[in-house]
């Protein structure tokens, strides 16, 4: 087999099991309740009043993070990345413990067309190549977050940059097993 056929091959091939991989992955629980709270699913079951509920709750939430400065890994006040304070939020507010990485939030839940977004529906970015960003849809057209320059902020999703980096949205709600 000539070189060039071999790297086409292996290039085939790891291509084959990144796409197996990530399907095993989207097969499996990537969250569990802990406690039991449930969490409003994609069934259209969310009234107005629990819209309300919600948006209050995330904004209220908010306000003790807010300005917590953004460190890469960081899981705690003294700082925080984007991932760990959308876990850190969904488990204390609404007791669901989602996965660690942006990544693996990007697969929980069921996806939502961005003209049916609810307050607690997770809102993705693509800022880079390879990098992801993860926040908290709070309603009126806002989201919480971890930025890398301003720490946890609030930001607008028609904002000119967030509305070019924005990739998908999903609703995660507890199980019941």
């Amino acid at each position: 087999m000539s070189q060039c056929c071999a790297r086409l091959h292996l290039s085939w091939l790891s291509l084959s099991l990144a796409i197996i991989l990530l399907a095993g992955c989207a097969g499996q629980p990537a969250y569990q309740s802990s406690g039991g709270t449930s969490y409003p699913g994609p069934s259209g079951s969310r009234h107005a009043s629990d819209h309300s509920a919600v948006s209050e709750a995330l904004r209220d939430y908010f306000q003790k993070w807010r300005g917590v400065p953004y460190r890469y890994g960081g899981v705690n006040r003294s700082g925080i990345d984007c991932s760990s304070f959308v876990r850190q939020t969904m488990s204390d507010l609404h007791s669901l413990e989602l996965p660690r990485t942006t990544a693996a939030q990007a697969l929980a839940g069921q996806p939502v067309p961005p003209g049916n977004l609810s307050p607690g529906d997770l809102v993705f970015f693509k800022t880079g190549f390879r990098s992801r960003h993860v926040g908290i849809y709070v309603g009126d057209g806002r989201f919480m977050h971890a930025s890398t320059s301003r720490g946890v902020t609030m930001s607008r999703m028609d904002n000119v940059y967030w509305q070019r980096h924005y990739w998908q949205s999903r609703r995660v709600n507890a199980r019941t097993n």
